[in-house]
């Protein structure tokens, strides 16, 4: 099935974009009827990977996805991330943990997982443990294929030991995309993060206020200080990008998928014209060498 989905559009839909009112991670309401159109659009304009997870909306984006999108929608899903009835995130890949979700997620989905990744290392239980429960639902056929997030060299090579991995997913961004480098054979990968939770879109500013639903409005990851950071270093790279008549989401989309040779860049469009114009960027590319000069004066000059 991966086969069929490289080669596509180098894009996967975001699931945390359809998610915001449900709670946990998210970016801001979303209703039921412009879900069900941003996922028929995508699908209709060629995305076939799409992203999700249980602490997305707390279940909800999972549940959107299983309802509006075709049987042969390629669905990546996760566990290790949970929460308690008070709705309090808990973090574990114990093995418990992760059969639940997966049965929980089975049943939100309504379908066979294309793909099932353990979302985060855990310092606390062997990966090969926490993958022996994945395994299990793979033979079963309840799962198709199984993929590490957020992994690192030592993880995989363990992972290894009990299954096929045949997707990687991590953060990439002009920020951020050193994540991967350790990769010595070719998987599947997929970025998150790619637009930086929309700094690198040029939306976010230091004055810009998010709604309760947004997670960037309470969420300890949103530093505020580092927030500040980074927009001045976007300031600094339009200007660069400005001589050479490329706009900020273009140049920040083909580096990823172009220059870091990412097959899928994961992104949560929350409108039909943003997912249009993404698609747009991630099949309009640019020259390595010209991302490349660009990318070294930002970061050097």
């Amino acid at each position: 099935m991966i086969d069929e989905i490289l080669g596509k559009i180098p894009m996967g839909f975001g699931g945390a974009a359809i998610s915001g009112e449900g709670g946990g991670y998210g970016f801001g309401t979303v209703s039921e009827a412009d879900a069900e159109k941003l996922l028929l659009t995508a699908w209709d304009m060629g995305i076939r990977l799409f992203d999700t997870a249980p602490i997305y909306g707390f279940g909800l984006s999972e549940q959107r996805m299983g309802k509006y999108l075709p049987q042969d929608a390629y669905i990546v899903t996760k566990g290790g991330v949970d929460w308690h009835p008070n709705m309090r995130v808990n973090m574990s890949n114990a093995p418990q943990i992760i059969e639940k979700m997966i049965e929980e997620s089975l049943k939100r989905l309504n379908r066979p997982i294309s793909m099932y990744m353990i979302h985060w290392p855990d310092l606390k239980v062997d990966i090969r443990e926490s993958l022996s429960v994945v395994k299990k639902y793979q033979d079963r056929g309840d799962i198709k294929d199984i993929g590490l997030c957020n992994t690192h060299k030592e993880d995989l090579q363990r992972a290894e030991e009990i299954c096929t991995i045949k997707g990687l997913q991590s953060e990439v961004n002009l920020f951020n995309h050193e994540n991967l480098n350790f990769i010595e054979k070719k998987y599947l990968t997929m970025s998150w993060g790619s637009l930086d939770k929309g700094i690198l879109s040029d939306r976010v500013k230091a004055e810009r206020k998010f709604e309760s639903h947004d997670a960037r409005a309470w969420a300890p990851w949103w530093n505020k200080k580092e927030v500040e950071q980074k927009i001045q270093r976007v300031e600094k790279l339009k200007k660069i990008l400005a001589d050479h008549h490329i706009a900020l989401t273009h140049f920040a989309l083909q580096f990823i998928v172009n220059y870091k040779g990412i097959d899928f860049a994961l992104i949560g469009s929350k409108t039909i014209d943003d997912l249009k114009q993404s698609i747009k960027l991630v099949n309009s590319s640019l020259d390595k060498d010209v991302l490349e000069k660009i990318y070294l004066e930002w970061t050097q000059g």
